[in-house]
């Protein structure tokens, strides 16, 4: 048996006892157990390794693969963040995603002006001390024991006392559905991000969401590519490269190249990437290839879970569950065992709650962004195919891409003869399609008239289609090739 660590959103630690042979499934079924959740689906475990303090948990792999020594720690975190908070079925669902949400404003990763912040701190009060009562409530010495920013101050607790008057009536959820409302209207939310560089060695930075991927330097987010524009998506070595499709005054596509700090870290954002697609855009992930004989020069990797649109059709018959507010501030972190003895002994000692709506302070750990080399692996060549499936959801539908002339040169690597600006002011309209046979070893998110296998259009005229790689570059590095 091993001893397993959990660090649960609401800052517990959560004890459990594995069998080495458990796979992470295992794991995470126990944990949502106890947690109660149905919908779990939005949710995953994150380990930390060496150079990199983020890496979610692959669930179908034995959990003695990611650790060595004891006992194995991780951490329970959303995944998989809900663009529209109030299609999520549970309040205890949403209480998890509130958690998340004031756990990433806290470590400033989720960035808000000062109107913002005092506006999710005066619903967070409102989940957990219920209507302001003036004649307790006579100055803003109740907030003491609550955090709304990282840099908290008496202005914005004035500005939090001000709105908490003013949501008289909101029960506890009521208040937590207005938190997400109000934060997922946020440029950073639910966007994962990692470092890379683009061609002329600037840093910039590539977030994955639910809509596509995001490029931002300094801040700043200079482009946007939706998943109905990327034909493909892969990774060699440290580069990762995505292909877009051709606008509407455009003959060819194009390839933008970005360059990871490590083979391992382009190899991370190509399976973050992977699965966004997949559990956003699909309405049901595509069927595992099953191991051959001889080994393969590709991934076989493949998002086998369940996608948004399956999870929104599990039916919910059960009442909406009871479950416990605590605020860490004012109760300190308890670390709670699922053994059945160590649960008899702590019967007696449960201390008694004393409110019945709060929510907890984050923990005390944040993991940051992988910003590290990892060991040099085996180099392999993977890539993904993605083009409008009839299956898709519409997740794009309204939104208003941003596009930037100026910096759109300093998106990556440039083919020889340079790329027009990716035009993503248009969705493309949903079509019939069936579905392409794709050979082992690539991911295929797409669908097309043939079965015959499809191979990428030259990227400039004159010259016949590349093989399946199709990425070129005018100067390509020494230890690309």
């Amino acid at each position: 048996m091993a001893a397993v660590q959990v660090l649960l959103l609401d800052g517990e630690t959560l004890e459990l006892s594995l069998d080495r042979k458990s796979k992470g499934e295992d794991l995470f079924e126990k944990v949502c157990d106890h947690l109660n959740l149905v919908e779990r689906d939005y949710f995953g475990l994150i380990y930390e390794e060496k150079g990199d303090p983020r890496n979610w948990l692959e669930l179908d792999k034995r959990l003695s693969k990611f650790f060595k020594a004891e006992p194995w720690k991780l951490s329970f975190e959303v995944k998989f963040y809900p663009p529209d908070p109030t299609q999520l079925q549970e309040d205890i669902t949403r209480y998890q995603l509130c958690l998340q949400v004031r756990n990433d404003i806290l470590s400033e990763k989720l960035a808000c002006s000062f109107v913002t912040h005092a506006m999710l701190g005066s619903y967070l009060v409102q989940s957990e001390l219920g209507d302001f009562n003036s004649d307790e409530y006579t100055d803003t010495s109740y907030l003491k024991d609550f955090r709304f920013s990282p840099n908290q101050t008496p202005e914005l607790e004035s500005k939090v006392m001000e709105l908490h008057k003013t949501h008289k009536g909101q029960t506890p959820s009521e208040a937590e559905l207005h938190y997400l409302e109000n934060a997922k209207k946020l440029a950073m939310y639910g966007v994962d991000l990692h470092p890379a560089k683009d061609s002329e060695g600037v840093n910039i930075t590539i977030g994955v969401c639910s809509t596509g991927l995001l490029v931002y330097n300094d801040k700043l987010r200079i482009n946007r590519f939706a998943w109905p524009k990327i034909l493909k998506i892969a990774y060699k070595r440290n580069y990762f490269y995505v292909k877009i499709r051709p606008g509407e005054y455009e003959q060819y596509e194009q390839t933008i190249g970005f360059k990871l700090p490590s083979h391992r870290a382009a190899k991370k954002l190509w399976r973050v990437s992977v699965e966004h697609h997949t559990f956003f855009r699909l309405t049901s992930p595509d069927a595992t290839v099953k191991p051959g004989i001889l080994p393969k020069l590709s991934s076989n990797f493949r998002y086998s879970r369940r996608t948004q649109f399956q999870t929104k059709q599990i039916p919910i018959d059960r009442e909406q569950p009871s479950f416990e507010r605590t605020l860490s501030s004012r109760k300190m972190p308890v670390t709670r065992s699922l053994d059945p003895l160590h649960q008899q002994n702590n019967e007696a000692n449960k201390e008694p709650i004393n409110k019945r709506h709060t929510m907890p302070h984050p923990p005390s750990r944040v993991p940051g962004l992988d910003s590290s080399p990892a060991k040099r692996d085996k180099v392999r060549h993977f890539e993904t195919r993605i083009v409008p499936k009839s299956n898709y959801t519409d997740v794009e539908k309204g939104s208003n891409p941003i596009l930037s002339s100026v910096l759109a040169s300093r998106l990556g690597i440039a083919l020889p003869d340079p790329a027009p600006e990716v035009d993503m002011a248009e969705t493309i309209p949903e079509a019939q399609r069936l579905r392409s046979e794709v050979a082992p070893g690539e991911r295929a998110l797409e669908d097309q008239p043939s079965k015959k296998k499809i191979y990428a259009k030259e990227a400039w005229p004159g010259k016949k289609p590349l093989a399946p790689l199709l990425l070129v570059t005018s100067a390509p590095p020494t230890n690309f090739l």
